[in-house]
């Protein structure tokens, strides 16, 4: 495949960029450390693969001839990532005592729903359908970039993670992590309400 490379450097631009599903795993692992972050990695990744392989296999077509299916699921997505941003903003700093350090974050399925109703991962997937689907085979040739786009946003997703379990000790005192929570929340606000206002 000859467009192996640049598919691998467009797959590396678009997963490690700065976006709401980047941030969100910045902000989880900031409060719940790489551990608890790894599931969430995971189920992001492997869902936006996931849409990468359905698109490719026609789904695209079908979102691209509604638009108002791509208005629902952007809506959707805007509102529920303010909703995460709003959770984010008024989340505490994490705390040493082990009984209060348990509590929930997104999980595993809320990250990879996330990844089905966010709009940029869907106009990414028609992307790499549009430039690199080519022809031949094409549902192997699909699978094939599907997987290869897995195995890139992992570890860049994971990079981000590591960015936010450095950050939270970075900002040691409660008042410094709530001025990073709300500087996230910001962050995320602006990312998702930009796909819309733009």
């Amino acid at each position: 495949m000859e467009s192996l490379l640049p598919f691998l450097l467009f797959s590396f631009v678009a997963s490690i960029t700065p976006g709401p599903t980047n941030i969100l795993v910045m902000s989880h692992s900031s409060r719940r450390g790489m551990v608890a972050t790894l599931p969430i990695i995971f189920g992001a990744c492997v869902s936006a693969a996931l849409v990468v392989l359905v698109v490719g296999l026609g789904v695209g077509e079908t979102l691209l001839r509604y638009p108002r299916v791509q208005q629902a699921m952007a809506w959707a997505g805007v509102l529920w990532l303010s909703w995460l941003a709003w959770q984010i903003f008024r989340s505490t700093p994490p705390s040493l005592d082990p009984a209060t350090a348990c509590e929930e974050g997104i999980g595993i399925y809320g990250a990879a729903g996330l990844q089905l109703i966010n709009p940029k991962v869907w106009m990414m997937a028609v992307a790499v359908v549009s430039v690199f689907g080519g022809s031949g085979d094409e549902s192997t040739r699909m699978a094939l970039l599907a997987f290869v786009f897995l195995l890139v946003c992992l570890p860049c997703m994971t990079a981000w993670a590591v960015l936010g379990v450095g950050s939270a000790r970075f900002f040691g005192s409660p008042r410094a992590f709530r001025r990073m929570n709300a500087g996230l929340a910001f962050l995320l606000l602006l990312s998702a309400w930009l796909t819309v206002l733009v």
